[in-house]
């Protein structure tokens, strides 16, 4: 089961990065499997530290900035205790992780995490039509690469009626934001993130 959310790490100078990430996860959320390529941040950072802190959030504004880089400032975030790593102060629940192996003698390297704590900070709301469209509008927006921005932006009209239906106030604010990204941004610009980098759901891939 791909479970998508927030992954926390550590860069090389100690500051945190956030990207979204959707891991391969079994039913008691223990093992999590990653499949970022090589390219990536959290690639990088979990290779040397050999750590990160999964989320499970229903705030798609928060996914739909991550996803394009657009996070700053950065927000929220309180040291975790379990492993070198922060936590997302408004996730709902968060895994720490810890590196069992990794495989990267290929350009999409597989990761297995073993859960070694966790902890619940609030009740998860749940992702409506209008958070499920967000987050369809994020990963549209790191595929500017692959398709035209005419064809991701009818896509993004397609989505639209969800939010406008279904949309509480954050939800609106994202896919506006998102949507204005793609209009503002140049045609086949390179990945932003590991949103798609992760998921075994498509071959294509994102940093």
């Amino acid at each position: 089961m791909i479970l998508e959310g927030l992954m926390t790490t550590i860069n090389a100078d100690g500051t945190p990065n956030v990207s979204p990430m959707g891991p391969r996860v079994d039913l008691e959320l223990k093992t999590f499997v990653l499949r970022p390529f090589q390219t990536s941040t959290t690639y990088r950072n979990v290779k040397r530290s050999g750590v990160g802190v999964f989320h499970v959030t229903d705030d798609v504004e928060l996914l739909a900035r991550a996803a394009v880089g657009k996070l700053s400032p950065l927000p929220p975030l309180e040291k975790a205790d379990a492993v070198e790593g922060f936590i997302l102060s408004g996730a709902c629940r968060w895994f720490a992780l810890r590196v069992e192996s990794l495989d990267d003698s290929a350009p999409r390297t597989t990761i297995t995490m073993r859960a070694v704590a966790s902890g619940t900070l609030r009740d998860f709301f749940g992702l409506n039509r209008a958070k499920h469209a967000v987050v369809e509008g994020a990963i549209l927006a790191t595929r500017l690469h692959l398709l035209s921005k005419a064809e991701i932006l009818r896509q993004f009209a397609d989505l639209k009626p969800l939010v406008e239906k279904t949309g509480g106030e954050a939800e609106h604010r994202a896919f506006a934001f998102l949507e204005r990204f793609i209009r503002e941004a140049d045609d086949g610009v390179a990945p932003l993130n590991d949103l798609e980098r992760s998921a075994d759901r498509t071959e294509v891939a994102h940093d």
